[in-house]
């Protein structure tokens, strides 16, 4: 899954970011996974970067929901 940034997140529609988040969250669960069963990721950056686009993501979400 590719990394948005500010930028691309807002362009993106509610229903598209909801998807987005979602396709997210369940990658990040699966590097969680992989790690606390003792395996070691690709990329361990990748983690970070998941988390940070989610939060991008969430900032936006909540942006929407106050304007």
């Amino acid at each position: 899954m590719a990394i948005l940034r500010a930028q691309d997140v807002r362009q993106l529609s509610d229903v598209e970011l909801q998807e987005q988040m979602e396709k997210l969250r369940m990658d990040l669960v699966q590097h969680y996974g992989k790690v606390s069963a003792g395996g070691a990721t690709e990329n361990p950056g990748h983690i970070h970067e998941l988390r940070r686009t989610i939060a991008r993501m969430k900032t936006e979400q909540n942006r929407r929901r106050t304007a």
